[in-house]
């Protein structure tokens, strides 16, 4: 069968009804623009990597075939056998309690375009929204199925919370593979590992002072500028978490350029690294106890120390800082 039957010429074309109707009628512009979406999923679907997301907008996009099959079907003359149930609409606002378990909430606009993909299915919310809106008017003088009408008003909230989902797992892939290359370029620049050992050393005996001063036993872990450990010291009755804690603090503070505290600051609830502490195997550390060690602009290590109090943590931290 050929692609072009010249059987619409005339600005007809037919339902599955077999009635002939005119091209611009409501009900062709209805299951047009559900036509319409289907494609902007599809476009989504091929900007993203993620077989999660895929799993999810192409079963939808299967049934959008059978929802444009209910629609093109007039019930004056067609079956009432409808093709889209309940059960459909349910299965979509199952996926919609699903992703919003996993989504970040925004007490926000959001602006669309944070990704390729998001934006994408962005756009195709926005033509379900149309498509719904066709289907209001035509319900006006037609009949559509109830499941059909509901099915598209569910479609638009899960493509928003699926775009968001999208954004965020992205944003979050970005920000920790731009921390692993700023880790993977650092080079030692403080006259080689013997020296730094010494500095780290000394380091190590003012914060041991300032933790036996204000009588909070500590574990002090200073690392070079690639986040590998150069000394580390347990004091006695020092908490045995603290050791790796310590050890993450340094690192997060070498890997951010910043101290854990600022971390902290910025990976809040609604702020732009929310969610930073699950990243890179959750080695981030978002609470105060580690510093960045600079000499002359250039990053060379970083001390990070943990037993006490954020408090008590930074204390003893910023006195070992202080020796170096």
């Amino acid at each position: 069968m050929k692609v072009y039957t010249k059987t619409g010429d005339e600005g007809k074309t037919s339902l599955l009804s077999k009635e002939r109707v005119f091209k611009d009628s409501i009900r062709v512009h209805a299951y047009g623009t559900v036509d319409e979406a289907n494609a902007a999923m599809g476009l989504g679907k091929s900007l993203t990597d993620k077989e999660w997301v895929i799993d999810i907008i192409h079963p939808i996009q299967q049934e959008l075939i059978l929802l444009n099959a209910d629609l093109a079907t007039d019930s004056v003359t067609g079956s009432n056998n409808y093709r889209i149930t309940p059960t459909h609409v349910e299965r979509l606002e199952s996926i919609i309690d699903t992703l919003e378990q996993q989504r970040i909430p925004q007490p926000y606009f959001v602006t669309p375009g944070g990704t390729s993909a998001s934006a994408a299915l962005d756009l195709a919310r926005t033509i379900v929204r149309r498509a719904e809106r066709c289907i209001v008017r035509l319900r006006r003088t037609e009949t559509v199925p109830t499941p059909v009408a509901l099915y598209l008003n569910r479609l638009s909230d899960l493509l928003f919370v699926l775009a968001r989902c999208v954004e965020q797992e992205e944003l979050v892939a970005k920000v920790t593979k731009a921390v692993k290359q700023v880790l993977q370029s650092l080079e030692q620049k403080d006259g080689g590992k013997d020296v730094m050992l010494e500095k780290a050393k000394k380091m190590i005996e003012a914060a041991e002072k300032k933790a036996i001063e204000i009588g909070v036993p500590m574990v002090i872990a200073v690392v070079d500028n690639g986040g590998n450990l150069v000394a580390q010291e347990r004091m006695d009755n020092a908490l045995l978490a603290s050791v790796s804690i310590a050890l993450n603090k340094a690192y997060t503070a070498v890997a951010l350029k910043m101290g854990t505290d600022q971390a902290a600051a910025v990976s809040q609830p609604g702020q732009m690294l929310y969610g930073l502490n699950t990243t890179d195997g959750c080695r981030m550390i978002v609470f105060g106890g580690g510093f960045p060690i600079w000499e002359n602009g250039v990053l060379v290590g970083g001390i990070g120390v943990s037993g006490g109090s954020v408090d008590d943590d930074m204390a003893v931290a910023k006195a070992g800082l202080a020796a170096y």
